[in-house]
């Protein structure tokens, strides 16, 4: 695989992350003041939104593209499940504090 067909893969995959955490924030703003819902944490409803969304885009797409479903997919659209709960629950604010915190800092005036 050369440099260019692994970069248009990361492109499609960052694009299919963001698009599923807009999915994931949607359905949980929407369904998170239902009666039975509403005495469960936010967060709670997010991750479990995921956990049902990933796969199910995952069968989407298999679906669509003719591709044998296999339990590796499965799997890894459960650990995607996580990305996207983090980044539909604000977590790139929490990866970028870390960032700030860790990374080298230009000094000014020395």
């Amino acid at each position: 695989m050369n440099i260019n067909t692994a970069m248009q893969y990361l492109t499609y995959g960052m694009a299919l992350l963001g698009v599923l955490a807009f999915m994931v924030s949607i359905v949980v703003q929407v369904i998170k003041e239902m009666p039975f819902l509403a005495k469960i944490p936010t967060s709670a409803v997010a991750l479990i939104t995921s956990m049902i969304l990933c796969p199910v885009a995952l069968v989407v797409l298999c679906t669509y593209f003719k591709i044998t479903i296999t339990w590796y997919y499965v799997f890894a659209s459960f650990l995607a499940a996580f990305i996207v709960y983090l980044v539909s629950t604000g977590g790139w604010e929490k990866i970028k504090e870390i960032w700030d915190r860790t990374k080298y800092k230009d000094s000014e005036g020395e």
